[in-house]
């Protein structure tokens, strides 16, 4: 992409904005109150404002390689913490996609550097799944429930989250887990059962 039509592009978007509304940026710049929290994957694909249909304003976003949340990732940590106590955001939505390239450059058996560590974490979700994911014999099926067990994981990760525990107990905030059909541009609520998922591990986070 040419970097003077980004310029270019700003400016007519600048002015696209001002033409429907002369207030426009002065209403953006005095503050935000989103009720979502978007954690996404980091795919240029997969852009999350444009396939929600969000505003500026409406949507706080977290995008990093197959959507993951660690505990060990401050970045991911301090979105959350400030997106559930400060924003108070009233859903939390973890949306992964199929066709993830970091999903199946986790399951690669090569070296990938700097990687590893990240991709360590899809491994474990197959490592947690993998009766299920060695029952299915179509490789491209098996990926597609991967990324979708790999939203599952992400999704309690956050649930464990102390700030997420708090607002659970304070007020109303749901916790979502998607998939994008890349290849229709839908978007999948997968429903996952939380409280079936979470009932073995309740009395070591204290859900209740």
């Amino acid at each position: 992409m040419n970097i003077d039509q980004i310029f270019k592009n700003n400016q007519d978007w600048v002015q696209e904005k001002l033409t429907l509304d002369p207030n426009y940026f002065k209403n953006l710049s005095e503050g935000q109150s989103p009720e979502v929290l978007y954690i996404g994957c980091s795919d240029s694909r997969v852009t999350a404002e444009e396939l929600m249909g969000a505003k500026p304003g409406e949507a706080f976003i977290h995008r990093n390689i197959a959507n993951l949340v660690s505990n060990l990732d401050l970045s991911a940590m301090s979105v959350i913490n400030y997106a559930v106590s400060i924003l108070k955001v009233k859903h939390v939505i973890i949306c992964g996609h199929y066709g993830c390239g970091g999903i199946k450059a986790a399951m690669e058996s090569k070296d990938l550097g700097i990687l590893n560590p990240w991709l360590r974490n899809i491994r474990d979700v197959y490592r947690l799944h993998r009766a299920e994911l060695n029952s299915i014999t179509n490789e491209e099926e098996k990926y597609k429930r991967l990324v979708e067990l790999n939203v599952q994981e992400q999704c309690v990760n956050v649930i464990k989250t102390s700030e997420v525990q708090i607002a659970y107990r304070e007020r109303d905030i749901t916790v979502h887990g998607w998939v994008l059909d890349i290849h229709s541009g839908k978007l999948i609520d997968l429903e996952i059962d939380f409280d079936h998922i979470l009932k073995n591990i309740m009395e070591i986070y204290h859900l209740d």
